[in-house]
């Protein structure tokens, strides 16, 4: 009895202490098609985060490869690539990072917020924030 009473309590903090980081898997949205098109895995490493692409949604375009990144990016394939480095939490934001446009090969200033549980704003721009857009992400559950 002892046993299931910890576990459950266990899950449940878990769960709350996931359910307020963005730790875990997202649905990318598409801000101007309004179409999924990827999951990508946000994770912490040395009191950062990073985020892959761990799943292709878009029809046709599973095998993808970045044509148009520079560097040692350059033809790797999208899925398993990593297009989000060295986010830092700052209040109720995560910013300070980078984000990869795998299909423009493009590299961004990022930043990103929770938009309660479920939902994540995330905003590339170029040198202010107010140059550039926002997608918003959907926790895959």
């Amino acid at each position: 009895m002892k046993k299931s009473i910890l576990f459950g309590l266990f899950f449940m903090l878990t769960s709350l202490m996931y359910a307020q980081s963005p730790i875990g898997i997202w649905k990318t949205i598409d801000d101007e098609t309004k179409q999924a098109k990827s999951y990508v895995e946000i994770f912490e490493k040395d009191g950062k985060l990073y985020g892959k692409v761990t799943k292709i949604l878009t029809k046709g375009k599973e095998d993808a490869k970045c044509t148009d990144c520079s560097g040692a990016l350059k033809n790797k394939p999208i899925l398993g690539m990593q297009i989000l480095s060295g986010l830092k939490k700052d209040g109720k934001e995560w910013n300070g990072g980078k984000i990869l446009d795998p299909n423009s090969g493009k590299e961004y200033k990022a930043k990103m917020s929770l938009n309660g549980n479920d939902k994540l704003d995330v905003r590339g721009f170029i040198g202010i924030s107010l140059v550039g857009r926002t997608q918003t992400w959907q926790r895959v559950k």
